[in-house]
């Protein structure tokens, strides 16, 4: 099957020959497709079955629950909770790993919801749901009338009461939901109207500023409506739509489909590197591989129970060449880039280690990454080798100490030990000073590391077969996942940085480029 180019951005998200697998069949009606991060297995709902079941490549299909109450949309919390909209309770549901069931909303204004259908967690922790009434008709829920006079769009935060979001009479049957990579936009699409709507989240979790996004999705040749959503990582949204799946850019404009041999009703990114579309259509599931993933939701850093990041969790991965980072995971290291180290004039400048970083652009290449780094809510930290006048403390049981303190170097409050200009401390940095090659040894690195909830780290900076080198080798034995941007490297030549990078370090980190690493970061 060959899915359709409009515009050749879309076959920069997936190959127009990718092929479609069929990974189930024999089903009533499928729904909800979600991936579980750390277990690797794919859940979804047959609502006509009433019942739940798991897809995984070892065990294949197999049923979890049932009855299921006529579920539909499901997604999981930060914590790998279940949520789960239940058509026959008229209920959004937090299922916990111990079997614990909890309702988080059913009711509005002393009325029942009409039955929740699709939903999403926000970073924040609040929780949005649509609220059709599919759910009172036969077949796909329970047949009873409807209490509330409108199908509205909710957020809640756990614990507390649901907030209608949207005015009661703007949508005839909300449906698939979804946000934008950095959470500004709120996407939400109805079935009935053939469209998709976008909304601006405020702070307060509000939405305001209601325009349509994309219209017209319908077809009088093949079947299919707005019903399932998803937002990938570069801001594109793949809705449902006649003849299986319609991309549409963050500008709205219609990129190309993705042809699929059912009715398509959902779709959700899974697979160890969340690069394996899974859509669940009429009676089957299928599976599509994409060269784009989805927007980073806050379940897929697999964390379960607020404890620290499972074993499991997805680690840096290359796949086609990309590099997908988590940026609430990461935090960036800038070793050793001070005066006396990578400037002429500086105490080490007859090293060669000034010429070095100008051949790799290595003061720039570490700003500009820095600086996206830092917009994607990366924790940044300066690493300083700093001593006292005279340096005590120093011991001189290696000619790179003995080399520091008959050079003067690295002084407090000197010139030499002051950051090299551009790559001054911004507000909201860390600062943390050494006097070892390692930025583990005797700082406080860690604990900021910890405290923060990092566990990726991108290094960079200056004496790259030493500092940087260390670092990588001590955080990997720590359990951190290391990347290494080369071009973020400098030493005192090109022989000494190569041996380091294309050797040392390829078994303790992922060497690539800056550029790359950017882009792995959404």
């Amino acid at each position: 099957m060959t899915h359709v180019t409009l515009r050749s951005e879309f076959e920069t998200l997936i190959d127009p020959y990718a092929p479609v697998g069929q990974v189930g069949t024999g089903f009533d009606f499928t729904e909800g497709p979600i991936w579980h991060p750390v277990d690797h297995y794919l859940l979804f709902s047959d609502m006509p079955g009433d019942v739940r079941r798991r897809w995984d490549a070892r065990r294949g299909v197999v049923e979890v629950k049932r009855p299921a109450n006529k579920c539909n949309g499901m997604t999981y919390d930060a914590e790998l909770n279940l949520i789960v909209c239940e058509h026959a309770t008229s209920s959004l549901i937090r299922e916990r790993p111990d079997g614990r069931r909890e309702v988080l909303a059913s009711h509005f204004g002393g009325q029942e919801l009409n039955s929740p259908n699709d939903v999403c967690v926000h970073s924040s922790g609040a929780i949005y749901f649509s609220d059709p009434w599919y759910g009172r008709m036969p077949v796909y829920g329970v047949e009873r009338p409807r209490q509330l006079g409108f199908q509205g769009v909710y957020r809640v935060v756990p614990g507390s009461e649901p907030q209608l979001v949207v005015e009661r009479n703007l949508f005839d049957q909300p449906n698939g939901l979804c946000f934008s990579p950095d959470e500004k936009l709120l996407y939400v699409n109805d079935t009935v109207q053939a469209l998709i709507r976008v909304f601006d989240v405020a702070a307060d979790g509000s939405l305001g500023n209601a325009r349509v996004f994309a219209s017209g999705i319908k077809s009088e040749l093949e079947p299919g409506l707005p019903d399932g959503m998803k937002c990938d990582q570069h801001g594109n949204v793949w809705v449902t739509a006649p003849g299986g799946v319609w991309v549409y850019s963050p500008r709205g404009e219609l990129l190309g489909k993705v042809r699929v041999p059912e009715l398509v009703a959902n779709l959700a990114w899974g697979g160890p590197d969340f690069r394996m579309l899974y859509l669940t259509a009429t009676h089957s599931v299928y599976a599509i591989p994409t060269k784009t993933g989805p927007r980073h939701e806050p379940y897929m850093s697999g964390k379960r129970g607020g404890a620290g990041a499972s074993s499991s969790a997805a680690a840096p991965i290359l796949t086609d060449g990309e590099m997908r980072l988590d940026p609430q995971r990461c935090a960036m290291i800038i070793l050793d880039l001070q005066n006396d180290v990578v400037m002429d004039g500086g105490a080490f400048a007859e090293s060669g280690a000034p010429v070095h970083a100008r051949q790799q652009n290595v003061i720039e290449n570490v700003r500009r990454l820095a600086e996206v780094a830092r917009g994607r809510g990366v924790a940044i930290i300066h690493v300083w080798f700093v001593v006292e006048p005279g340096a005590p403390g120093v011991t001189l049981n290696a000619p790179l100490f003995e080399g520091l303190v008959d050079s003067k170097a690295l002084v407090r409050g000197s010139w030499g030990a002051a950051p090299v200009s551009g790559l001054e401390p911004r507000p909201g940095d860390f600062v943390v000073e050494k006097m070892r090659m390692s930025a583990w040894e005797g700082t406080k690195l860690e604990t900021i590391l910890k405290a923060t909830g990092r566990d990726m780290i991108i290094n960079t900076g200056a004496w790259t077969n030493m500092s940087v080198e260390h670092t990588a080798r001590t955080g990997a034995d720590k359990g951190y996942f290391m990347i290494v941007p080369e071009d973020c490297c400098s030493t005192m030549n090109a022989d000494w940085h190569n041996a380091s990078v294309n050797f040392a370090m390829q078994n303790v980190a992922v060497v690539t480029k800056a550029e790359t690493v950017i882009r792995a970061l959404g």
